[in-house]
C-alpha cells in the first residue's frame, strides 16, 4: 500500500496540470451530472492529431533525427554567444514543428550538453530559460506548434493561411526579443567534441513520411481517422517503445480539461460572468487566465465563452510566458534544470520571472496596439 501511494505521490508530481485537471472535471461532474452531452465534449480530432504528432515525434527522437540535426547546427560555432543563438534558433523552429514540449524536450538536454563539456555552465539556468521562452513562442506560428493553437484551430475551424497571418505579427516581435537577450551572453570560445550517434536512414525516412502525414492531417488536408489507421501501426512495427513514450499525462490532461470546460459552459453563472469578461477584453482576459490556470485549459475554457478567436489566440500564446504554470513547457524546464541543480532551483525561478515578465508585459503591449 505504502509503495502504491508513493508511485501515485511520484506521479502526480511529475503531472501536476494533470491531476489538477482532473479534480477539476470530477468537481463539476458532480454539480452537472454526467449525461449524453458529455461525448460532446471531446474533440476527437484533436487528440488524434496530437497524438499522431506525438508519436511520430517520439520515433524520430529514438533513431537520433533531431539530436544530431541539431549537433551539427551546433558544432558549426564557436563562441557561446553564437551558440546560445544557435539552440534557441533550433528550439524556436523545433517548436513550430514537432510542439512545444516535445521541442524542450528534445533541445534541453542538448544545451545541457553543450554548455557542460564546454565549461560554459554559468550560462546553463539563463539558456534554460530562453530555450523555455523560444519553445512557448514559437510554436504560436503553426497550428500544431502548441497544443492549445491545435485545439484553438480545430474548434473555430480557422483558416491556415489567416492562422498564419494572426500569429506573425507577435511570432517576429518573439524573434527580435530573443535575438536581443542573446547580447547578455559572452563570447567565450566553445569546443565540442566529435562523436556523434549514428543515424538508421530507412526508419528515419519512414518517420519523416509519417509526420508528413500528420502535418497534413492537422491542415486538414487527410481525414484524421486516416492517421489512426497508418501512424500508430507504422511505429508499432519499427519501434514499440515509441508509442510507450507517448505523453498520455498530456492527452488525458485535454480529455480532463474538455470536460471541466463543457461542464464550467452549462453552469449558468459562470457562464455569464466568462462571457462577460471575454467581451470585455478577450485578450487581456486570456492572457491574466493563463498565468493561474495555465494556457491549454484557458484556451479549452474560454473558447466556450467567445468568438474572438483572434485575441483569444494571443492571449493563450503570449500568455504562455509568466508564471512557471502557465505552460506545460515551462514546467518540463524547471523540472530539467533542477535535475542537475537542485541546490540552484530558487535562483532560477527568480530569473526565470523576471525575464519571462519582461517578456509577457512587451508582447501583450504590442498585442494591445495591433
Amino acid at each position: 500500500m505504502r509503495d502504491t501511494l508513493k508511485s501515485i505521490w511520484n506521479f502526480v508530481c511529475k503531472n501536476p496540470v494533470f491531476a489538477i485537471a482532473t479534480i477539476a472535471a470530477t468537481i463539476t461532474s458532480f454539480i452537472v451530472r454526467p449525461d449524453s452531452q458529455y461525448l460532446d465534449y471531446i474533440d476527437y480530432k484533436t487528440l488524434t492529431c496530437l497524438f499522431c504528432v506525438l508519436a511520430v515525434v517520439c520515433a524520430l527522437k529514438n533513431v537520433n533525427f533531431f539530436y544530431i540535426l541539431a549537433r551539427r547546427i551546433v558544432t558549426g560555432f564557436n563562441t557561446a554567444r553564437r551558440c546560445v543563438a544557435a539552440l534557441l534558433v533550433i528550439t524556436f523552429a523545433g517548436s513550430m514543428l514537432i510542439a512545444n514540449d516535445m521541442a524542450l524536450l528534445t533541445f534541453l538536454p542538448l544545451g545541457y550538453f553543450v554548455l557542460s563539456v564546454t565549461g560554459m555552465e554559468k550560462y546553463m539556468a539563463f539558456t534554460f530559460v530562453l530555450q523555455n521562452i523560444a519553445a512557448n513562442l514559437g510554436g504560436m506560428l503553426t497550428p500544431f506548434g502548441n497544443p492549445q493553437n491545435l485545439y484553438l484551430y480545430s474548434h473555430y475551424n480557422i483558416p491556415g493561411m489567416e492562422f498564419v497571418g494572426i500569429m506573425l505579427p507577435p511570432f517576429v516581435l518573439s524573434m527580435l526579443l530573443l535575438g536581443l537577450c542573446c547580447l547578455f551572453i559572452g563570447n567565450d570560445t566553445l569546443r565540442l567534441p566529435q562523436a556523434e550517434p549514428q543515424v538508421v536512414r530507412k526508419r528515419t525516412i519512414t518517420y519523416l513520411a509519417l509526420m508528413c502525414l500528420a502535418i497534413a492531417i492537422v491542415f486538414r488536408g487527410i481525414p484524421y481517422w486516416v492517421g489512426l489507421l497508418v501512424i500508430p501501426p507504422v511505429i508499432w512495427m519499427l519501434d514499440k517503445q515509441a508509442l510507450k513514450m507517448v505523453d498520455y499525462p498530456l492527452l488525458l490532461t485535454f480529455v480532463a480539461f474538455f470536460i471541466f470546460a463543457g461542464n464550467m459552459s452549462r453552469i449558468e453563472p459562470v457562464r455569464q460572468l466568462m462571457s462577460y469578461l471575454m467581451a470585455q477584453n478577450t485578450l487581456v482576459y486570456s492572457t491574466m487566465s493563463c498565468q493561474f490556470i495555465s494556457n491549454v485549459p484557458s484556451a479549452i475554457l474560454l473558447s466556450q465563452f467567445t468568438d474572438n478567436y483572434r485575441e483569444l489566440l494571443w492571449g493563450v500564446n503570449i500568455g504562455g510566458v509568466g508564471t512557471l504554470i502557465s505552460s506545460l513547457a515551462s514546467l518540463i524546464t524547471f523540472r530539467e534544470y533542477g535535475r542537475h541543480y537542485p541546490e540552484k532551483r530558487g535562483r532560477y525561478v527568480c530569473l526565470f520571472l523576471l525575464v519571462n515578465f519582461v517578456f509577457l508585459a512587451a508582447l501583450l503591449a504590442f498585442c494591445l496596439c495591433l
